[in-house]
């Protein structure tokens, strides 16, 4: 009998949350694989699934276990580092393992049409040889076509007929004669098929960038599982530390992932490294098309790619020898996926280079207090780079008080005079202006200046915003749009006096085409950002000069390196500082100082302008000060006072449904369940309504909980939640380490 694993524990495409054994048939025991996809019998059909481990014995007697009917594809799709981080995921963050499995791997490689794009490939034969070598000059087009295979190898046709500038018809009068013979290959569907770019070399090192390279070198060399926290002023050169830290791993034989935090950030990112590295680089993220994601996925696996770049799932790539993570701008609050499972990418990258034995790499220019408590706990290692590329200065930054310039100009406006002035001496000069702010649209909201009435979406507790291309209402939660009233929608009022209230990317813009109407303007949101690629097309001709004054949201805020840019105006800074959450001054510190560092990064010096309604307020001023330090300092006591993370776990567990009353009810039921099981350092908070109470006609309830350990949360929780029988229509999400309250 052929020897081999006999029993597999395999997990089904169902959200079950367990594990099943099969017997292994003699015929494939010497053949599967850890992480091998198959098909099994389940109940009265048959389903896919992934083999998770070899047991040496099942529960149930092997005469009733049912038998794995083939393995699908070849080879393993998982290794054995991202099962075990799988397996970690499901358990931290209280989710089935079956849901992480579907995030680690991409939905076109699970797919039971799970194939690669076939076309027609050329090889010339011993008799086109013979032709080629014939002195002859007959057949112009023919020959250049058999010169081209001689010297290239076999060739897909489609890159023949390009190459060679030939039509179909030569290729036939050449497989007609029997100089070439057609055979079959797999077409790439390459992200990169229109992007090329030009090679570069690795630059002369900074003292300080030589020293964060040096950690980083001796971190990969070790094997082990050093964290590195990068702490670098924005223009300080940490790309090319991330570049060379790439290159002395791959000089070793082995291989990197670097996360980014927004897609935005990708286009220009994949250049670097592509322009650095050639083909070795793959990315993964979700404006790829599913075949491109199919594509790249594999070619990872077999090897060929040995760098990815990409989004936070890209930290699944099945990397083989992975001995770095790099995870860009670690502080970012998108490295949180917002579904299940609810994973941080910057938390797992980590546990992923502990299980795998690889070097993580946490740079930033404000880092998380999550990893600066870990700093101070001796945890991670910290490397500084307080100074820009060849000693560049840093922006100055400039305060302009809002109430104050209302006065002066005897009315509110969207740019203050100060501002105003700026992007003008900016277009005199030839040099280019960003506008930052974090909110989309025209208006904020309309609102009724008799009753203070300001029209809300009829199935979320949040008000509508305003868009002007399309006059209509918009609710950004749920996608609901309303026809603009023509007066008060308070029946009790009526009052035709409505007015815009706030401000939107979409209004800025109009006000600064009116004010400077020679300028190009161009505004970067998720409303304009609809097209593919349209990300790096407006970036490329932002760095081309093709634009004068770019207007955005977040997306321009961190990451992008324009030398020409020595202004950024931040239109109101109070935005982030408004927002119901204990961390809202840290984001607004990081927010303000990631935007200042897109000014003068050239060889002119840069300026930025915050706007704001709380000039005094102490993040803002730390931002103006550019004092990571002092900031930490302050707000990490804060935390630690009120026992709020990093010094202790927060999970949000959310109930939602249509039914007010039922929705309430359960969560009342839950709460009275944990009263008594939750250990005695556990703090719950709740129930009470979500900070956003309804959201696409499901009403929310929410209840919070603190504790040192997130284990003595989520076991008591979870045995809550799989023993109760909650109503029908009722949904419950758990959210551990959450980082929105919302």
């Amino acid at each position: 009998m052929t020897s081999g694993p006999v029993i597999a524990r395999v997990i089904v495409e169902l959200a079950l949350d367990r594990e099943f054994d099969y017997l292994v048939p003699p015929e494939l025991r010497g053949t599967i694989v850890l992480g091998a996809r198959v098909e099994v019998p389940f109940g009265n059909t048959w389903k896919y699934g992934f083999v998770m481990a070899f047991p040496a014995k099942s529960e149930l007697p092997e005469e009733r276990l049912k038998p794995i009917r083939r393995v699908v594809g070849s080879g393993s799709y998982l290794a054995d580092d991202v099962i075990q981080l799988a397996r970690f995921i499901a358990d931290y963050y209280a989710c089935a393992f079956e849901t992480v499995i579907r995030t680690v791997l991409p939905a076109p490689v699970r797919r039971n049409n799970d194939k690669f794009l076939k076309q027609k490939t050329l090889a010339m034969t011993a008799a086109g040889e013979a032709f080629l070598a014939d002195a002859g000059t007959g057949a112009p087009k023919q020959r250049a076509v058999l010169a081209l295979l001689k010297e290239q190898g076999a060739m897909a046709q489609r890159d023949v007929v390009r190459a060679a500038g030939v039509t179909p018809a030569v290729i036939k009068a050449l497989e007609d004669k029997g100089y070439v013979a057609p055979g079959e290959g797999t077409h790439r569907r390459d992200p990169f098929k229109d992007h090329e770019v030009l090679r570069t070399e690795p630059l002369v090192l900074m003292p300080q960038q030589a020293e964060a390279l040096a950690a980083c070198a001796g971190a990969i060399d070790a094997g082990g599982s050093a964290v590195l926290v990068l702490n670098g002023v924005t223009g300080s050169g940490k790309t090319e530390v991330y570049l060379q830290a790439i290159a002395h791993a791959v000089a070793a034989g082995k291989g990197a992932i670097v996360l980014v935090p927004e897609i935005a950030l990708t286009p220009q990112t994949v250049d670097r490294f592509r322009g650095r590295f050639g083909d070795v680089v793959a990315v993964l993220h979700s404006d790829l098309s599913d075949g491109e994601r199919h594509d790249e996925w594999h070619r990872i696996h077999r090897g060929e790619a040995r760098i990815v770049v990409g989004a936070r799932s890209a930290l699944f790539a099945p990397v083989p020898r992975l001995g770095l993570i790099v995870v860009d701008e670690e502080h970012e609050t998108t490295y949180k996926q917002d579904e299940a499972p609810r994973y941080h990418a910057r938390d797992m990258a980590v546990v992923r280079g502990r299980i795998t034995g690889c070097a993580v790499v946490l740079g930033s220019a404000t880092p998380s207090l999550e990893s600066v408590l870990n700093v101070r706990k001796g945890k991670y290692r910290e490397v500084r780079m307080p100074h820009r590329i060849d000693h560049r200065t840093m922006p100055h930054m400039r305060i302009v008080d809002l109430r104050l310039d209302a006065e002066k100009q005897g009315k509110p406006n969207a740019l203050s005079a100060e501002l105003v002035e700026a992007i003008r001496v900016r277009l005199d000069r030839a040099e280019q202006t960003m506008l930052f702010l974090n909110r989309r649209g025209f208006s904020s909201s309309m609102i009724c200046q008799k009753c203070g009435e300001a029209p809300k979406c009829e199935h979320c507790s949040v008000t509508l915003t305003y868009h002007k291309v399309t006059h209509k209402l918009l609710c950004h939660f749920c996608g609901t749009e309303y026809k603009v009233p023509d007066r008060c929608p308070n029946t009790a009022c009526g009052d035709p006096g409505f007015k815009f209230a706030g401000l939107g990317t979409q209004r800025i813009e109009e006000v600064v085409r009116r004010i400077f109407p020679k300028a190009r303007v161009h505004r970067m949101d998720s409303d304009t950002m609809t097209r593919r690629d349209a990300y790096r097309t407006v970036l490329g001709d932002f760095k081309s000069g093709k634009i004068d004054i770019l207007i955005g949201t977040q997306m321009i805020a961190k990451g992008l390196d324009f030398p020409n840019v020595t202004l950024v105006g931040v239109v109101l800074a109070d935005m982030s500082l408004q927002v119901p959450d204990f961390r809202s001054a840290e984001r607004t510190f990081q927010l303000l100082t990631q935007v200042a560092g897109r000014a003068g990064r050239g060889d002119i010096n840069g300026e930025v302008i915050v706007q704001t309604f709380s000039p005094h307020h102490w993040s803002i001023q730390a931002a103006r000060r550019m004092d990571f330090e002092a900031f930490a300092d302050q707000e990490l006591a804060f935390r630690e006072e009120l026992d709020y993370p990093p010094y202790s776990h927060m999970a949000c567990l959310t109930v939602r449904g249509e039914d007010a009353a039922l929705v309430e009810k359960t969560i009342g039921e839950v709460a009275a369940r944990m009263e008594p099981v939750k250990g005695a350092g556990v703090v719950m908070t709740g129930p009470a309504p979500s900070p956003l109470a309804r959201l696409k006609g499901e009403y929310r309830f929410q209840l919070l909980f603190r504790a040192r350990q997130s284990a003595s949360i989520t076991r008591p929780l979870r045995t809550v939640l799989r023993e109760g029988k909650w109503p029908k229509g009722i949904h419950l999400s758990i959210d551990i380490d959450a980082v929105d309250m919302i």
